[in-house]
């Protein structure tokens, strides 16, 4: 077994095996026969593997021995090319083009004002503008003028130019493909200014459309909810089932009765040729006279 295990070249570092005299002496007929053999091969392999680890020194540890694997000898290829330089800032470009070099800063610096070593920058910082209680009137000063929201209307302004050029920095790194597929993939959606189409315009119908699903969108439909200033009644686009009128008269009272004689006269055309039965028309004069509802309500009866 130990000079079948030379024959194997071994790589612990990456706990793989290769046979690389290994040679079919036939192919097998069928694939059941050849994946039988591959796996009886494999498993000597890997029983190279285990014993090359059982020889090396180990340490005893709670869960049991533990042994440092060398060096990986087998160079494996890449799983995703390599990416490519990123294209320089325009602070690079500025600063290669006056020969200016980064020098590196330290991380603390010591404030004057209260005597203590602070970081250069984030929180509890030196010469925070919270820990100045007085700022010095300039010559330049205008009248009139809080100094303190100058200050933190002058760094809100920094900040979101400092924003803007990072995210044109990833918008031209993106074009050329140096970003990682994922980062590349969100940089390419990043919101800068005159990059983007303008956005839609949103139509007056659209708006009430949306301003009447919201006001109806309530268990109520909108019926106890607050009205804005100059809000219309939202238009009720379904259809409405319409009722007979329960009480008669000269227009729409009169339908009732008219309905009532049709299907009466109907009635009897079809069966006049029989004998007059006084209890059936009774029957159907006592049905279509009070069949007739409205919400559950009992119509008045026709009269012949």
């Amino acid at each position: 077994m130990a000079e079948e295990h030379q024959q194997y070249q071994i790589d612990l570092g990456n706990l793989v095996a290769f046979d690389p005299n290994h040679q079919f002496s036939c192919l097998p007929d069928n694939r059941e026969d050849l994946v039988k053999e591959c796996i009886a091969h494999g498993t000597k392999l890997i029983q190279a593997v285990a014993d090359a680890l059982f020889n090396l020194p180990s340490t005893q540890d709670a869960s049991g021995p533990v042994v440092s694997l060398p060096p990986p000898s087998t160079k494996l290829p890449r799983e995703k090319p390599l990416p490519k330089p990123k294209p320089p800032t325009k602070w690079e470009i500025f600063a290669k083009k006056k020969g200016i070099q980064n020098r590196k800063k330290d991380k603390l610096v010591y404030d004057e004002q209260t005597g203590k070593w602070k970081r250069r920058h984030g929180y509890d910082r030196v010469n925070d503008d919270n820990d100045l209680p007085i700022i010095e009137a300039k010559m330049t000063d205008e009248p009139g003028v809080d100094p303190f929201a100058k200050r933190r209307s002058e760094k809100k302004q920094r900040v979101e130019k400092q924003e803007k050029n990072r995210l044109q920095n990833l918008k031209e790194a993106a074009k050329v493909g140096a970003l990682p597929s994922h980062v590349q993939l969100a940089a390419t959606a990043l919101p800068i200014t005159g990059t983007q189409t303008a956005p839609r315009k949103v139509s007056k119908d659209e708006l009430q459309n949306v301003a009447g699903m919201a006001a109806t969108s309530t268990a109520s439909g909108g019926k106890f909810d607050k009205k804005l200033a100059g809000e219309k009644p939202p238009k009720h686009d379904k259809k409405y089932r319409k009722f007979l009128p329960v009480v008669e008269g000269s227009g729409m009272g009169s339908l009732e009765k008219q309905q009532s004689d049709k299907i009466l006269n109907k009635l009897m055309a079809k069966n006049s040729h029989e004998i007059f039965n006084v209890g059936k028309v009774i029957k159907f004069i006592h049905f279509f006279g009070f069949s007739t509802s409205r919400g559950g309500q009992t119509g008045q009866k026709s009269t012949f």
